[in-house]
């Protein structure tokens, strides 16, 4: 098993170039990494926050810039590791998350941060954009597109209670849950794992993906 660092929009190739890293953030970092052939790796399972943050310059089409961001910073602890800088917010980027999806070949995705919304009344989520007048659902293919982006979202009901803690989806509210699926069915990749709360008991393993990995 191999497990990569940073998100794959750092990723040299296929990131948001020049705002990125200087190695492979992708699934295809493990076998020109490793030496291992591409044809022995059998699942790509990704990690994505609930929403989205980003540390530094670079473009960030959903970024907040009202209270809402303070509240998800101070309730998802969203400073640097190293740095202590406050990460940027911004609201959950479906366009960039199926990028991420077809460049790693995402088959399951890991949500975390749930926890962290609980407080939201609505949840925007960006479910494409407009370029120049243009609408489209694809990510720019340069930094003059991503400079000109207007996202198109659609709000979803926030769960006004709190999820901290839970282990078992169905214990989750009613519009965490259809949060969840929203994320299922506009992405193609099955949620497997979801966390509430930043201790390893806070995260839960839908029952497929632990028969997944058995098999």
């Amino acid at each position: 098993m191999f497990e990569g660092a940073q998100g794959a929009l750092l990723d040299i190739d296929h990131g948001t170039y020049p705002f990125v890293t200087s190695s492979s953030a992708t699934s295809g970092g493990a076998v020109t990494g490793t030496g291992v052939g591409p044809t022995s790796i059998g699942t790509v399972i990704a990690v994505t926050k609930a929403y989205v943050t980003r540390v530094g310059e670079g473009p960030f089409p959903t970024e907040i810039h009202d209270e809402s961001a303070t509240l998800i910073r101070a309730r998802g602890q969203e400073y640097g590791a190293v740095t202590g800088r406050p990460r940027r917010c911004g609201w959950l980027d479906l366009p960039l998350l199926r990028y991420s999806n077809m460049i790693n070949g995402t088959e399951w995705l890991v949500v975390t941060k749930m926890d962290v919304l609980d407080q939201c009344a609505e949840i925007p989520v960006c479910i494409g954009y407009k370029i120049n007048g243009k609408a489209t659902d694809l990510i720019p293919a340069d930094m003059r597109g991503f400079e000109a982006i207007q996202p198109v979202y659609t709000t979803l009901k926030g769960w006004g209670s709190s999820t901290e803690g839970i282990t078992e989806f169905e214990k989750l509210p009613k519009a965490a849950q259809e949060y969840l699926h929203f994320v299922e069915r506009e992405t193609g990749a099955k949620i497997g794992m979801i966390s509430t709360g930043p201790e390893r008991d806070q995260t839960m393993t839908l029952p497929e993906f632990e028969e997944a990995l058995k098999a």
